[in-house]
């Protein structure tokens, strides 16, 4: 029988027990370019896979895709393999008003609004960061005298549904907000949703951080998350996304945490 994973097709030895993890597989080369002795060990459909050292350490750096299901088949894969680390950077829309597109949040925990999560676990189950993680990556950032707010993430499944939330679609001349999704669709009870989800405190949304947390809980591992702003909640007026603003300062406390706590 082979010992390949089904999906990756990676194998034991392919990958480091810390994982670099991002929705991109672009960025995956800009997170272990100051990494040594990289090499990539996967490059099927979304997840592309480097694994090099950092300091010494032996590190890996993957890609999940965009959402919860693709997330979720490679963290699966990485665990089983031998991966106990988990560290996110990606992108995220501000919900709290002093929220700004460039600014750095690192996810406490996080409202589960996705549908692969609730397919392990009954929605009661909280979505918790590792606090080691949290702490290395306040740490990091502080170091760096870079500003990072640290809370609640929401995180949902549908792209286009988040950025009509976000009111990417910009307005309409009575100042209504224009949808993203086709045919102009909004739902009623998406106004009400931002509104209990800012009124409750989150800091922001994306649509990865809930699935990884849940099934870091439920395999025993650890993880956590840091996203940039690339964009926020429309008021006073249309968001633009900018889906590379401040993206190097996150990659670079990232590391920075991931080492701190690889070390240990």
């Amino acid at each position: 029988m082979s010992d390949a994973q089904p999906i990756t097709g990676m194998r034991p030895g392919d990958v480091a027990p810390h994982v670099m993890l991002c929705g991109d597989p672009a960025r995956v080369e800009r997170i272990s370019a100051g990494w040594e002795d990289t090499r990539e060990v996967c490059a099927v459909r979304e997840y592309r896979v480097v694994t090099g050292r950092q300091d010494g350490v032996a590190v890996s750096a993957a890609s999940t895709g965009i959402g919860a299901p693709s997330t979720a088949v490679l963290v699966e894969e990485l665990v089983k393999l031998g991966s106990h680390t988990f560290l996110r950077i990606g992108n995220s829309g501000g919900l709290a008003p002093d929220l700004e597109p460039g600014d750095l949040v690192v996810t406490t925990g996080a409202v589960r609004d996705d549908g692969t999560s609730r397919s392990y676990v009954v929605p009661e189950y909280p979505a918790v960061a590792s606090h080691e993680l949290v702490g290395a990556l306040l740490a990091a950032a502080a170091e760096r005298g870079t500003a990072c707010r640290a809370g609640i993430t929401w995180s949902l499944d549908a792209f286009y549904v988040r950025n009509a939330i976000l009111g990417e679609g910009g307005f309409g001349a009575d100042g209504t907000l224009l949808p993203m999704s086709a045919g102009s669709y909004w739902g009623s009870h998406h106004a009400d949703r931002i509104e209990a989800m800012r009124g409750a405190g989150v800091l922001n949304c994306e649509m990865e951080s809930g699935v990884l947390l849940t099934l870091a809980g439920l395999f025993g591992v650890r993880a956590g998350c840091i996203c940039v702003v690339s964009d926020r909640t429309p008021w006073p007026g249309p968001a633009e996304i900018d889906l590379d603003n401040n993206m190097a300062t996150a990659i670079a406390i990232a590391n920075a945490a991931m080492a701190a706590v690889a070390s240990r």
